[in-house]
């Protein structure tokens, strides 16, 4: 079967810019461009802006008793330079949006307002819901229009997060601003963590970006066009819950931090200048069943972390991202942002500490995820940029079927450049790396995953009780940008046994999801 020509020319542009990279490193120009490549702003922030804390947003209780958040996607200004206007997007605001908070068992129902120039539709990361709710490129909303997806909380408790998931126009859309976190409870928790939400339990959605001369988001960032289509879209400063050049006034001993990498591109391997330890007690979808002490934590953009964090009366620390390597080669780190490193906020202790308890020895009593002998194993393979097992996304295929409630083995090979990969409703757990046992940090609960180049990852996927013949999830690659070139695929949950029932073509325009999505008004 002949390449398509844009992906032969992606092929033809990227092993020309590679040839010209290494030619370009034998010469002294070559040296100072590569050197230059490198990313840091370590040692250059003063830490003047007081860290914003996204509002709690509260909901109103409905005839049927469900919890009903009004949610409006709208344009903005933001100033995050001094002096600068930038044009944003966000949720309830200029840019980024309100956290909510949501318990297990709440029947819960978000009007989502599109008061933004294009469709768009905002999709819940980490979140268990029907695939018609699921805010994927099915279900988007026109603007002017309403949607209005509902379900049952029914989940650990976790930090999640929301942004839009456009087919095509992901990347752009997050990084103008539309996105925020979910805070998911249940009673399923062992001991006390700290819980006082903007005192001792802060949301951290950490993005890098780029601006222009002018103040306005550089969307052409990261260098020539080859670069970026391969790499991502990189920025060279960093914003904490929008904030640029932030510090916040600890008032607790212990302080728990929900790190979100909210990126479109760049991983983060986050540490302490002072290189102090603090405890692992959550990933992506759910606490540990004990916490793990670690002095650095590597997440590529989707993947959330929950942390504890010791202080003392009168400390002053910074959060950092060290370099993060495993970008594949000596090159590739450099081209990849593997090498870069960042300041991110600045942590300075009162006189007085208000006491904290300490980290429980046990946290949740969660099953782990464990795949039956019998299991049904799935391979895919990240090619280029653009592919997934051979083939770009295409809204009307559905490229595998799965029975409701089952557990499955899926491998992940990564042949290419840098990838993550990400499964809609599902908690997976890592198995094995290469065929090597995972490091503590990836042992929990997890919906996003880093793969390095020239690496394999086995999970075993967790998969949910909703059914629909219709209705698709996505997996794909969380760097934005690759995610937007088709490195993604649809599958189906469906009723076990009729798994060779129904269609894998939906019968729809290839270009066009369901207009309004189900649910919509």
């Amino acid at each position: 079967m002949p390449k398509r020509p844009g992906l032969l020319r992606r092929i033809v542009l990227w092993t020309v810019a590679v040839v010209a990279v290494l030619a370009l490193m034998l010469t002294g120009t070559g040296i100072w461009v590569y050197s230059a490549l490198r990313v840091t702003n370590v040692g250059e922030l003063s830490f003047t802006n007081e860290l914003h804390v996204p509002p709690e947003l509260e909901p109103v209780i409905d005839e049927d008793g469900r919890k009903r958040f009004d949610l409006t996607m709208q344009e903005g200004t933001s100033e995050f330079l001094p002096g600068q206007e930038t044009a944003t997007w966000g949720v309830n605001g200029a840019y980024l949006g309100p956290t909510m908070r949501l318990e297990r068992g709440d029947d819960v129902a978000m009007d989502v307002t599109n008061d933004l120039p294009e469709t768009s539709t905002l999709h819940w990361h980490g979140m268990r819901v029907p695939a018609a709710m699921d805010g994927g490129p099915h279900q988007q909303i026109e603007p002017g229009q309403v949607w209005s997806p509902e379900w049952t909380v029914d989940q650990p408790a976790a930090s999640l997060w929301y942004h839009p998931h456009l087919h095509g126009a992901t990347a752009e859309h997050v990084y103008r601003g539309v996105a925020g976190m979910i805070i998911v409870e249940d009673d399923d928790v062992t001991g006390v963590l700290p819980s006082d939400y903007g005192v001792d339990d802060l949301p951290l959605l950490v993005q890098d970006r780029s601006f222009r001369s002018d103040g306005e988001l550089d969307l052409n960032a990261t260098g020539p066009l080859w670069m970026q289509a391969t790499y991502g879209l990189m920025g060279d400063q960093i914003l904490v819950n929008g904030t640029h050049d932030p510090y916040f006034e600890v008032e607790s001993e212990r302080v728990r931090l929900r790190v979100l990498n909210g990126s479109n591109t760049r991983s983060m391997n986050f540490g302490f200048d002072d290189d102090r330890a603090f405890q692992l007690v959550g990933t992506d979808t759910g606490l540990l069943p004990a916490p793990v002490e670690l002095d650095r934590i590597r997440l590529s953009p989707g993947e959330r972390a929950e942390i504890v964090v010791d202080f003392s009366p009168g400390d002053d620390v910074v959060l950092r991202s060290y370099a993060p390597k495993q970008a594949g080669s000596f090159a590739e780190d450099r081209l990849a942002g593997a090498d870069d490193e960042f300041d991110i906020l600045r942590l300075t202790a009162a006189g007085e500490l208000t006491p904290g308890e300490p980290v429980p020895a046990e946290l949740a009593t969660t099953p782990e995820i464990t795949p039956p002998e019998d299991a049904t194993e799935r391979v895919f393979t990240l090619g280029g940029t653009a592919h997934i097992n051979g083939a770009s996304m295409e809204m009307s295929r559905i490229d595998e079927v799965v029975p409701a409630g089952a557990t499955e083995i899926w491998t992940i090979e990564n042949p290419s450049v840098v990838h993550n990969f990400h499964i809609h409703d599902v908690a997976f757990r890592v198995l094995d790396i290469d065929g090597a046992e995972p490091p503590p940090e990836l042992t929990g609960r997890k919906d996003t995953v880093y793969v390095a180049p020239n690496t394999s990852v086995r999970i075993a996927v967790e998969f949910g009780e909703h059914v629909d013949p219709e209705a698709p999830y996505m997996y794909h690659c969380h760097l934005l940008e690759h995610e937007d070139q088709g490195m993604m695929g649809q599958f189906l949950v469906v009723e076990p046994g009729t798994e060779d029932e129904v269609s894998r073509d939906l019968g729809i325009d290839a270009g066009h999801g369901h207009a309004g999505g189900h649910g919509g008004h």
